[in-house]
């Protein structure tokens, strides 16, 4: 499973593409070699307003720091915990 990220143009050609000459989603997301859940989020994004997009994708980018953020001070917890186990061990 990749992660790609595909320009804004291609985007709104694959959408134009099923909504404006009619073809299935199946049948462009084949053609342009990109999943149908990815065409269906681009034109789920597509009836939106371009602010709210904008805010939209300002969360996501929000959340993915506080998630990597989480996981960090996760790991510290963790080594933490550890090395007070040991020191209990070695001083007792």
């Amino acid at each position: 499973m990749t992660n790609q990220r595909y320009p804004e143009e291609f985007k709104i050609e694959a959408v134009k593409q099923v909504t404006d000459r009619g073809r299935s989603v199946a049948e462009v997301s084949r053609n342009l070699v990109v999943s149908s859940h990815s065409l269906y989020a681009f034109l789920k994004r597509s009836g939106k307003p371009e602010a709210q997009q904008q805010e939209e994708s300002a969360q996501q980018a929000e959340i993915r720091r506080l998630r990597a953020e989480l996981r960090q001070v996760t790991e510290e917890s963790d080594i933490l915990k550890k090395s007070a186990a040991y020191f209990a061990r070695e001083s007792g």
